[in-house]
């Protein structure tokens, strides 16, 4: 894979992680997230593009050699895993728990996709109907869950207003569909490339046995 244009992908990153930041700080008094939860690390698909992909096989390389080694064991187990639930349920998409995920943390945090950075926040929908996209941990008492109405998927002025809380719940242009947004990535000098679920680019450029493999 061309590694180019990884540098200015980089610099995009930072501009996206510090409006990421402002918007978890503007949140703080919904947002639950702590070290060890995971809940999101598990049963879904990740989407990844590519140049995300890249870099985080960069982040592979940080690994020591237990955590490597646990790492594809784990892409294995997955791929093996993927194979037999199409084998019986070939109508249903396959969820998973990442691979870099070792005792309920990310190895390669500082390396993570998109979808991980701005997971947690309340976004809006980019087909713009106005509806919300409340994060499932919500609803599992995390993430706005004290503001939460279950009933009708929506926050609840009742709540808020008994909280005190200064800064109201609020939705953010936030959702990985509007982040990896092919007008916004040209203006960094770089392409997204394709979407794919996480395990489907291993599967494509297969898994690095060692360091020298990526």
């Amino acid at each position: 894979m061309d590694n180019s244009k990884l540098g200015n992908y980089l610099l995009f990153l930072n501009v996206i992680q510090e409006k990421i930041n402002k918007f978890f700080y503007d949140q703080r008094a919904y947002i639950f997230c702590k070290r060890g939860c995971s809940k999101c690390c598990r049963q879904s698909q990740f989407p990844y593009t590519e140049i995300e992909f890249r870099l985080l096989m960069e982040g592979m390389r940080t690994l020591n050699q237990t955590d490597l080694t646990q790492v594809l064991e784990n892409i294995d187990k997955v791929i093996k895993a993927k194979e037999e639930h199409f084998k019986n349920s070939p109508d249903n998409k396959f969820e998973y728990d990442c691979p870099f995920l070792i005792n309920d943390g990310c190895s390669v945090y500082p390396y993570r996709g998109l979808i991980c950075r701005c997971f947690g926040l309340m976004s809006c929908n980019p087909e713009g109907d106005n509806k919300l996209k409340i994060p499932f941990c919500a609803y599992e008492g995390l993430n706005y869950s004290n503001v939460l109405d279950k009933e009708t998927d929506s926050m609840s002025k009742e709540k808020f207003e008994a909280l005190g809380f200064e800064n109201e719940p609020k939705a953010f242009n936030a959702g990985y569909g509007s982040l990896i947004d092919k007008e916004f990535a040209r203006g960094f000098d770089f392409e997204f490339g394709e979407v794919k679920p996480l395990i489907e680019w291993f599967e494509k450029f297969g898994k690095p046995e060692k360091r020298d493999d990526y």
